[in-house]
């Protein structure tokens, strides 16, 4: 059975990645190459519907009540197989970005971000691994600033990310999707998986609360916990450092 190159395309909520992919996969397309997409979320989508709509194979998880990242990983190695059985040459896994801790990289996948310029001119110092670990950093939505913001933002993304290849892309026309295209073909990564390491450290999320706590309080609390350091002075800051 085939083994799929593996590419994985990640970032903030709504960025627009499902859109840029779209219009890749119509490049890769006419270049003979046939492409699986995994769509992971958390409680619901329609991108499926996009995908199967240009005769891609896809697949949707749902990752309910965990982390969609976690998810993910655990879930790769079926989706390596599902993809071959598909006779896919890529296998694109698009990961929902439920926060911006998100670290979905993987040392032998291409790693892809997807960012939108329009958010916020710092949100690159904010997305975390996702973007800092990335080989690829897509930048949309920048028809909608000026040339000196947009050269801006680009100088925070290198900055943060010194190695990757930065490219613009429009969701909506296409533009810039022929260059993207290009990219995921160019780099020769590993198509067997197993046994690959992480690129960083997956959030920690093991609390009372994930195990379906409703309580609020400090005595109801347990696992994981990290709690915030209060300066001593007036009010509760006072009476947390008498606590103590």
């Amino acid at each position: 059975m085939r083994k799929p190159k593996v590419i994985i395309v990640a970032g903030p909520p709504a960025c627009g990645k499902t859109s840029v992919m779209i219009h890749s996969i119509k490049c890769l397309q006419r270049l003979g190459i046939k492409t699986a997409v995994s769509k992971i979320d958390c409680l619901a989508t329609e991108d499926d519907q996009r995908y199967a709509g240009i005769d891609v194979p896809v697949i949707v998880g749902l990752s309910g009540d965990i982390c969609p990242d976690h998810y993910f990983v655990v879930n790769l190695e079926e989706m390596i197989t599902w993809a071959g059985g598909e006779d896919a040459d890529l296998l694109i896994v698009e990961t929902a970005g439920l926060c911006h801790r998100c670290a979905p990289g993987i040392d032998k996948a291409l790693s892809v971000c997807v960012i939108d310029s329009h958010s916020s001119i710092k949100i690159p110092e904010k997305v975390g691994p996702v973007l800092t670990t990335a080989d690829i950093v897509i930048i949309v939505k920048g028809d909608s600033i000026s040339q000196a913001e947009r050269e801006v933002f680009r100088s925070r993304i290198r900055r943060i990310n010194p190695n990757a290849d930065i490219v613009e892309a429009n969701g909506i026309t296409g533009a810039g999707s022929e260059h993207v295209a290009k990219l995921l073909l160019d780099r020769k990564d590993a198509t067997d998986l197993i046994g690959a390491r992480l690129r960083h450290p997956m959030p920690t999320a093991v609390c009372s609360y994930c195990m379906g706590e409703m309580r609020v309080g400090t005595k109801f609390q347990q696992g994981a916990v990290y709690k915030m350091d209060f300066p001593c002075g007036k009010g509760g800051g006072e009476r947390l450092c008498q606590k103590q």
